[in-house]
Formats: C-alpha cells, structure tokens, sequence
C-alpha cells in the first residue's frame, strides 16, 4: 500500500512537469510564426477615416529589410507637421491598423507617422517572428529609407516649387517610436541598436523571452508556476525556438537594451494586465541608464492603457515628446540620477485616479 501511495504521488509530482515540456516543445513553431492578421480593405477603409478625421493624408511604404524580407506600411502625414516624426509599432499577431488611434492623436499634434507591419505580420514578408532580434535591425532599415525618401520629396518640391511655403524640412527633426506589446519590446531594442531614435514610449513590454514564456507556462495567471513546476514547458518551448530560429534567445532582451544605451523612455504598466504584468515594466525601469518615467494605469489590462485614460495618455505622450524635442541632450543622458523628467512610478495611479474624479 505504501509503494502504491509513493508511486501514485511520483506520478502526480512528475506529469505535470512532464505534459508541460511536450506542450512547450509542440508550441515552439506558432511562437515564431503567430496568426497572421490581414490587413482588409475594411480596416484600411477605417484607417483612411481616421486619418480624414485628423486632416491627415497617408502614403504607401515599402521599405527591403537587410535579409531581403519585404516590409509594408504607411507614411502618414499631418495637416501642419511639426517636423518630427513617430515610429508606431503594434503587437503580435496584429498588423498596422491595431495602432491607428494612436496614431490618430500624435497627427492631430503635428507628428509625421510611420506604421509597418512587423514582420511576419500583416502584408510584410519575413519567414518568422523574432521579436526584436531581427526587427532592430528592420527599424534601421526604416529609418534609412524615411530619411532618403523625405531628402528626395524635398528636393523634388524645391525643383518644382522653390518658393512653397511650410515645406517641410529635409530631414525629421526628431525621430521617436512609440509601441505596444511586442511592438514595445521592439522599439526599446531597436533604441539600444540605432541612435537616431530619440525617445521611446513602450506600453506593455517585455523584459525578455524566458520572463515573458513564464507567464505563459503559467497560464498568464501565476508567473511562479512558470517558473517552477511548469518550468520545463519553458525549457522546451526556448529550447526548441533557439534551434529552429538559429538566434541566441537570451539576446531578445529589452532589459539589456535599456542598459547597453542611456536614451529618455516613457514605460506603460497596464495594472491588471496578465498577459506581460507589470513586473517586466518594472525590470525594464530598473534597469535603464537614460531618463525614464513608469506609468501604471490602474484597471487597464494589456494594451489598453489609451481606452482607461485617454487624456492622461495623450497629455503624458506629448509631454514626453516635447521635453526630449526641447532638450534633445536628454538622449545621452549617462545616468537615471541626471534624468530631465520627473520620476513617475510612485506618482502615477495617484495622478490618473486625481484625474478621473474630475
């Protein structure tokens, strides 16, 4: 009776761990390849509306990442640019229009928008999703081809039309990015790579694949499990993703980019957000050199930060913005003790509950 009682209790002990590491082997592949969504006439339809709204005109943009990978998107420009210009990256398996209200309230403020579809999603082309391994350097390519694009419409107008007014300059003025989800731990490790992006506001980020995978062996609900009796759904699914993308995971690291380049970030904690809590906003925060500020939005969950506070989430945006733009020497600021903006985390929910009451 007793052997019985002890094999009953090995089985118990080991299956979960067990059924974990052949979920987390079978799941590899759809981690580096999400559900892809289409970009429909529809949704382009709705963007269209959007940006008419903001008195906004948008363009085509295709730009070749260094792999060859075909990336798609819009230039879209406001009605009185400022001459700045935002970056807007999405989430896993969305595609541009998942970040158009965004956009919409950085337009109606002067910004010239870039949204892509990252790759693998959406129309752009690319063989799997490496958040943020592959994507840096696909922000940089982005980046070389706004710049060139804008030099050649400059010229172009100045040949046809050398007296226009309000052209707009040859060069951004300022570059910033703004992401969510996935796209929020693209934007910081594209920052690290590139330092021509001056500012970074990330909402919902991770603080690395292994931190992220723990919420999700742990069913987004008990990271701990994640990390301790479903660890090895963990061990397989990273395991197997570093073999079958040929790129060191522990590299995927928006917590190491922070600390490799002191640059200004604007991190967004969604506070009842279970998909990525706010314990990697939190890593992330600790570790960053440059300025930085932590916002966590209460009652919001993941991504929804603009829906529970939109006003506070406008105002918070293009204040951070218009600091950096004012002070651009904030970018190489060496330390968090010589930060030029206001340390947030301490003071956010009491802020935006103040503001909700009003």
């Amino acid at each position: 009776m007793r052997r019985r009682l002890i094999r009953i209790a090995l089985i118990l002990l080991l299956f979960p761990p067990l059924l974990a590491a052949v979920a987390g082997w079978l799941a590899a592949p759809a981690f580096l390849h999400p559900i892809r969504r289409e970009l429909t006439p529809d949704l382009v339809c709705e963007a269209d509306a959007s940006f008419a709204a903001a008195g906004a005109t948008r363009e085509d943009f295709d730009v070749k990442a260094p792999d060859g990978a075909l990336l798609r998107g819009w230039k879209v420009r406001p009605k009185n640019p400022n001459g700045n210009w935002v970056l807007v990256f999405h989430g896993v398996a969305d595609n541009r229009g998942g970040v158009i209200v965004q956009s919409e309230f950085l337009l109606r403020a002067g910004y010239s928008i870039v949204m892509m579809d990252a790759r693998a999603h959406g129309a752009s082309g690319g063989p799997m999703a490496t958040y943020g391994w592959l994507e840096r350097n696909d922000t940089r390519a982005i980046i070389d081809a706004l710049l060139a694009s804008e030099l050649d419409r400059y010229i172009s107008v100045q040949m046809s039309s050398p007296l226009r007014p309000g052209m707009e300059p040859a060069r951004p003025q300022h570059i910033f990015v703004l992401g969510e989800s996935m796209g929020a731990g693209i934007v910081l490790q594209s920052a690290a790579a590139d330092p021509r992006i001056e500012a970074v506001v990330a909402e919902a980020p991770f603080a690395n694949l292994r931190e992220g995978a723990y919420d999700y062996a742990g069913l987004r609900k008990y990271p701990w499990l994640g990390k301790t009796l479903f660890a090895p759904g963990t061990w397989t699914l990273l395991y197997r993703d570093e073999k079958l993308a040929g790129f060191p995971i522990a590299e995927v690291s928006p917590v190491k980019a922070v600390a490799s380049r002191a640059f200004p970030v604007l991190l967004i904690c969604d506070e009842k957000d279970v998909a990525l809590p706010c314990r990697h906003s939190e890593m992330i925060y600790a570790a960053a050199r440059g300025p930085k500020q932590l916002w966590v939005v209460p009652g919001a969950f993941h991504t929804a930060a603009y829906g529970f506070a939109p006003q506070e989430f406008r105002r918070r945006v293009l204040s951070f913005f218009a600091a950096v733009a004012a002070n651009p020497a904030a970018t190489t600021s060496p330390a968090p003790s010589q930060t030029q903006f206001p340390r947030a985390d301490h003071i956010a929910k009491s802020e935006s509950n103040d503001h909700a009451r009003k």
